[in-house]
C-alpha cells in the first residue's frame, strides 16, 4: 500500500504520519523534499519532527539545494552533501591521526611499546644492553623529539658525540642499530609515515674484538688478587675463566640452572639467543659446592637485595690495576676486561687441541665464523703438532740406527 504524503505550506516540502508514534499530541511527522534535477523529479527524506524537523527548516534545505544548483556548486543533492560530509569528517579524522602520529616522541616509542615488545622477543641482555645505549647517548639527543622532527643530522649528533667519547666501533653501530628499529618499528606500527633518518647514517668502521688472553701465570696471579679482595667477585670470575661465560649469563644463573651431579650449567636467554649447557670443571664443582644452596629461581650470584647484578664489581679492574696487567697498553683490544676471562678460555682450549667447531660450540656462538677470530691461537696450535709430528719421525729414526741427514751434513 503507497504511504500517504501529505503537502505543508512550503512547495517542495511534504511530510508523511508515523502509524503510532506521536510527537507531542501529533503523530510524529517524517518530512522529505521534492525538486527537479536534470529533468526528474527527485524526492529526499530529511528526518523527523521528534528529531528536531520541522517543514520551515526543510524549506531552508531545499532553498540551499536550489541554489547550489542554480550556481553549479557545491552538492546539489542531499546525497551529495551528506557524501561531501562524510568526505570532510573523514579527512578530518586522517589529520587529527596523523597529528597523534606527529606528536610520538622518540622517547614515547622506545620506552612504551618498542621495549614492551623487545622484552618478549629478544633475550634479556640485548633489552638491558639497549636499555643502556638508549640512556647514555641516544635520550639527550633525540628522546624528547618527536618522530617527525628527527634528521639525520641528529643521528650524525649521536655518532659523533660517541666517537668523541672513544667508544668503540661497534657499540656505536649498535647504538645506531637501536635508532634505526625504533623508527622501523613505529613504521610497522602505524606510528609514523616518515622515512628512517638512521637509515642514511654511515656506520663506523673497525675491528674491536678483543684478542689478548691471559697466560696460566696471569690468569693465577688475578684469581689470587681477586680471592683477597671479594670471594663473590673470585668465583665469578672462575667461573667465566673455566667455562667462557659471559657476565650476563653469569648475572643471571639461577640455582635452577645448577646440576651438581652431571656437572652441567644451563644457559638461558644468551646473546646467540638460545639455550646452551657449559660444563663444569673440577674447581667450579667445587666452588659451587661451597656456596649456600637457593631454591630454583634464586640467583647464583644476586646483587644486594637480591636483585640481579648489571655490571661486575670494580674489584676486577682493581685487581687488574694491582697486577699492572693493563700497564702501557693503549689499544682497548689489548686490555684485560672481565671479557677476556672468556677469551682465555677459548684460546686455551684451542692450544690444548680442541677444534674450532668444538670451541665454537662450547662458546655458544652463532656461527663458527664468530669462532675464527681465534684463529692465530689455532695457527699456533697446528704448528706445534707438526712439530711433534717431526719429532716424532726423528725419534723413530734414532731408534732405527738412522740419522738425520742434517746430523751427517
Amino acid at each position: 500500500m503507497a504511504v500517504k504524503r501529505f503537502s505543508t505550506e512550503y512547495p517542495g516540502v511534504r511530510y508523511r504520519q508515523h502509524p503510532t508514534r506521536k510527537h507531542g499530541v501529533r503523530f510524529d511527522r517524517y518530512f522529505s523534499i521534492y525538486y527537479r534535477l536534470n529533468g526528474k523529479v527527485v524526492e529526499e527524506g530529511l528526518g523527523w519532527a521528534s528529531a528536531g524537523w520541522t517543514a520551515q527548516k526543510a524549506a531552508g534545505e531545499l532553498a540551499k539545494l536550489k541554489e547550489a544548483q542554480r550556481l553549479g556548486q557545491g552538492g546539489q543533492t542531499l546525497n551529495e552533501k551528506r557524501e561531501a560530509e562524510q568526505g570532510r569528517r573523514r579527512q578530518e579524522q586522517r589529520r587529527k591521526e596523523q597529528e597523534q602520529k606527529d606528536a610520538f616522541t622518540f622517547g614515547q616509542i622506545f620506552d612504551g611499546p618498542y621495549i614492551e615488545e623487545a622484552d618478549r622477543t629478544k633475550d634479556s641482555v640485548s633489552c638491558r644492553r639497549e636499555r643502556e645505549l638508549y640512556r647514555l647517548y641516544i635520550q639527550s639527543v633525540i628522546g624528547n623529539l618527536p618522530l617527525k622532527g628527527i634528521t639525520t643530522n641528529h643521528v650524525e649528533t649521536i655518532k659523533s658525540r660517541m666517537l668523541d667519547a672513544k667508544k668503540a666501533p661497534a657499540t656505536i653501530r649498535y647504538a645506531l642499530a637501536v635508532v634505526r628499529q625504533v623508527f622501523n618499528f613505529a613504521l610497522d606500527h602505524g606510528m609514523y609515515g616518515g622515512e628512517n633518518p638512521a637509515a642514511k647514517v654511515k656506520k663506523p668502521s673497525g675491528d674491536n674484538k678483543r684478542v689478548r688472553f691471559l697466560t696460566h701465570d696471569e690468569a693465577e696471579a688475578l684469581l689470587d688478587t681477586i680471592r683477597e679482595k671479594s670471594i663473590d667477585v673470585y668465583n665469578m670470575a672462575l667461573l667465566s675463566l673455566h667455562t667462557g661465560m659471559r657476565a650476563g649469563e653469569i648475572f643471571g644463573l639461577t640455582w635452577g640452572d645448577v646440576d651438581l651431579k652431571s656437572r652441567m650449567l644451563t644457559l638461558k636467554d644468551t646473546k646467540s639467543g638460545y639455550t646452551r649447557f657449559a660444563r663444569m670443571t673440577d674447581h667450579v664443582l667445587e666452588m659451587l659446592f661451597s656456596l649456600p644452596k637457593g631454591q630454583g629461581n634464586e640467583l647464583v650470584f644476586p646483587a644486594r637485595g637480591k636483585s640481579m647484578r648489571t655490571k661486575i664489581s670494580r674489584t676486577f679492574e682493581r685487581a687488574v690495576d694491582a697486577l699492572k696487567l693493563n700497564e702501557g697498553i693503549a689499544d682497548p683490544r689489548q686490555q684485560i676486561v672481565f671479557h677476556s676471562l672468556r677469551h682465555t678460555y677459548a684460546s686455551w682450549l684451542l692450544k690444548s687441541g680442541a677444534d674450532l667447531y668444538t670451541v665454537s660450540k662450547l662458546l655458544g656462538h652463532r656461527t663458527i665464523a664468530m669462532t675464527e677470530r681465534y684463529g692465530h691461537v689455532a695457527d699456533e696450535t697446528l704448528q706445534d703438532a707438526v712439530h711433534a709430528f717431526q719429532k716424532g719421525i726423528e725419534k723413530a729414526g734414532k731408534a732405527n740406527g738412522k740419522k738425520d741427514k742434517r746430523e751427517v751434513e
